[in-house]
């Protein structure tokens, strides 16, 4: 049986996998569900994670205050000399950040996996980033994150760690030129005439000389990672997928996520995303999340005036866009 049929949600094993984890993890009324009783549905698959949404059955009463249905996450298979480390590295962010109320409850971690709070919400739209009131409330959870104090190493290597790794894998499959779409010829030659080492190499030593501030970063703040709830009074969001969070420097998150607003990732064909030029944040829009993360920062030090930050943003987005 492949991989994708055995992690199906009407497989008898997937289902009593889901039941038992969630009586040994979870209490009141979920210590009596089964594999027959519970309701069952694959969120999203791939190598990477196999979500599900479990409920209670039917009809069930909660006893205790707990929850009515939670978000089962399995990770698939690991790779790579530092896959298992990244994992646990997750793990510890997303407590963190539940604990703060920052990101989804966490129900669970258990060995392979774990248990999260089912948000009835739906990712924002891409033209929705530039929403004033959803803007707003972008800029104060990401400022909230960047005051975080985090037990992880305070050094931005991630970034270029990162970006080392992407060149490795594009000077590879440069080399093997066999594997690369004939339509794609083009797009090649122009990769090739780019010294992105030269490049990297640049950007890294000139950052080096600077005094960018480093704080903890999400590092995708892309609008299929930020949540509107639903059925809520006003309007909340919700951050996920922390897989990237580091401490980075503080205007490559700005600038990444301005970025962001520019590109449309609902295309069904070959990049996979719509370019939307000239939809980036005008200069005021980016004074506007200045001055709100100035103000909720006041606590923690000053910040830079007005201009030099929107200078140091401009710079990020050169380094984003590279990235």
């Amino acid at each position: 049986m492949g991989v994708s049929n055995k992690m199906c949600d009407n497989n008898p094993e997937m289902r009593a996998t889901a039941a038992r984890i969630c009586r040994d993890y979870l209490t009141g009324v979920w210590k009596h569900v089964n594999a027959e009783n519970i309701k069952l549905n694959h969120i999203r698959g791939g190598l990477s994670n196999w979500v599900y949404n479990v409920q209670l059955p039917e009809g069930t009463t909660p006893l205790l205050g707990e929850p009515r249905q939670v978000l089962l996450r399995i990770y698939g298979q690991v790779h790579g000399e530092r896959a298992v480390e990244s994992i646990i590295t997750e793990s510890v962010i997303f407590a963190l950040l539940s604990e703060r109320r920052l990101g989804p409850k966490l129900h669970g971690i258990f060995p392979g996996g774990r248990i999260e709070e089912y948000i009835p919400a739906r990712p924002l739209l891409t033209k929705e980033l530039a929403d004033p009131e959803l803007s707003a409330l972008t800029a104060e959870k990401m400022a909230q994150i960047h005051m975080m104090q985090v037990p992880l190493s305070k050094e931005p290597t991630w970034l270029w760690e990162t970006m080392a790794k992407w060149c490795d894998g594009t000077e590879k499959l440069l080399e093997n030129i066999n594997v690369i779409d004939p339509r794609q010829t083009d797009n090649v030659q122009v990769v090739k005439s780019i010294r992105l080492r030269s490049e990297l190499s640049w950007f890294k030593n000139f950052v080096s000389q600077q005094n960018y501030p480093v704080v903890f970063c999400h590092n995708d703040m892309q609008e299929g990672n930020i949540l509107l709830r639903q059925n809520s009074r006003k309007r909340e969001l919700v951050l996920i997928d922390f897989e990237y969070c580091s401490y980075n420097y503080r205007g490559f998150d700005l600038a990444n996520h301005f970025i962001e607003w520019q590109y449309d990732y609902t295309a069904e064909e070959d990049p996979f995303y719509h370019e939307r030029c000239g939809a980036g944040p005008t200069d005021e829009q980016k004074v506007c999340w200045n001055s709100i993360i100035r103000h909720l920062k006041k606590t923690a030090g000053k910040m830079k005036t007005t201009l030099h930050s929107i200078f140091i943003i401009y710079f990020n987005s050169c380094l984003c866009f590279f990235f």
